[in-house]
């Protein structure tokens, strides 16, 4: 299985070698390494890992915290791409789509995030879903206002998520991650980069057009 691991390391020489030490005897097979965060002596980092469907994560948790100065934040299934540059080809791919960008950008977003599934709505209330991801629920639990830019929280159940206005469109955008850790600034950050881009494309007004035709059917 592919997972997703966030640890928090000392920011010294050697502490990642450790890392890479310990999880390469447990078994795990490193596939990607991002740097979330550096200062103050500590780094934060997401690594993507393939490890045994039969192995238990506990064991691999185990083996880090055993590492000194290494606290795991997170450990979660994903089904990011690993690549240099994700991305770029998502959003190779939202272009292409033509009409369908928008329920493209949407499908896309959960996979590159390492998230659970992802929604947009309008903005007005009551709120109309234009289109939803694999596994989003029935009632989505978009925000009473949608606010000026993306921003991250964890709902009181636990789920955290990202809500992101789309302005041109009138649209609220949510992504969802039921396990692992609240989303970091950084992944916020990058999701914004990312919705700017989508927006400048020539089609999604199209898009969001056979969305409210969708959701209106029958």
């Amino acid at each position: 299985m592919l997972l997703r691991l966030r640890i928090s390391l000392p920011d010294r020489p050697g502490a990642l070698g450790q890392v890479t030490r310990v999880l390469g005897v447990a078994g795990a097979d490193i596939i990607q390494l991002v740097v979330l965060e550096r200062g103050e002596g500590r780094a934060v980092d997401d690594l993507t890992v393939y490890w045994p469907d039969s192995a238990p994560r506990d064991a691999l948790t185990q083996g880090l915290e055993g590492v000194s100065g290494v606290v795991v934040e997170g450990v979660w299934s994903t089904r990011e791409a690993p690549g240099t540059y994700p991305e770029l080809e998502i959003l190779k791919y939202i272009t292409a789509a033509g009409d369908r960008a928008l329920a493209t950008m949407i499908d896309s977003m959960p996979v590159l995030f390492s998230a659970d599934w992802a929604a947009a709505a309008t903005e007005k209330v009551p709120r109309t879903v234009l289109h939803s991801s694999w596994r989003a629920p029935d009632d989505v639990p978009f925000p009473s206002i949608t606010p000026l830019r993306p921003e991250a929280h964890t709902l009181p159940s636990g789920l955290h998520i990202i809500a992101a206005p789309l302005p041109p469109l009138a649209l609220t955008f949510l992504l969802a991650r039921a396990e692992g850790p609240p989303f970091h600034r950084i992944e916020v950050h990058r999701l914004t980069r990312i919705l700017e881009i989508f927006l400048t494309l020539p089609a999604i007004e199209r898009g969001v057009a056979r969305g409210f035709r969708g959701s209106h059917a029958g």
